[in-house]
């Protein structure tokens, strides 16, 4: 079985107001800067805030995770490891270039106690709430 294009035409000159559109967006704008901003997950319960970001086929040493005056940023860089070894390809779409993400963070965060783990192409950052101290009195009315 052979892999053909769909659209047999040269890709210098795309077929459809569609292909031309895209080519005009994608060489104006995304090749220039070659900046992505990879998904993000947020989640919450009773102990803490989860933030997991989609990094797939880095390394721990490709990104960096700041935590500053209630601001949580994480950044790197995706490197475009270019392997041709007899390998022509019809389609990328993995995104490649430097990125970062930040997040304000609430006021009842513990600092101290905040975690990042890397694994299966996933970083997950817990960052843990400190316990709320709930003070009850019962007032007399008068």
């Amino acid at each position: 079985m052979k892999l053909t294009r769909f659209n047999q035409l040269d890709p210098v000159f795309p077929s459809g107001f569609n292909g031309i559109l895209n080519k005009f967006i994608n060489e104006s704008f995304n090749d220039v800067s070659r900046r992505f901003s990879p998904a993000v997950d947020i989640s919450e319960d009773e102990k803490a805030f989860e933030i997991e970001v989609a990094l797939p086929g880095m390394k721990k040493n490709d990104f960096n995770v700041d935590l500053t005056d209630g601001r949580l940023t994480i950044s790197g860089e995706r490197k475009f490891e270019e392997k041709k070894e007899g390998k022509n390809y019809h389609s990328m779409e993995t995104q490649f270039g430097s990125f970062s993400r930040s997040f304000y963070v609430p006021d009842n965060i513990l600092v101290e106690k905040v975690e990042a783990f890397y694994e299966d192409g996933v970083l997950k950052v817990t960052l843990p709430k400190a316990e709320q101290k709930v003070t009850k009195a019962k007032i007399e009315v008068k």
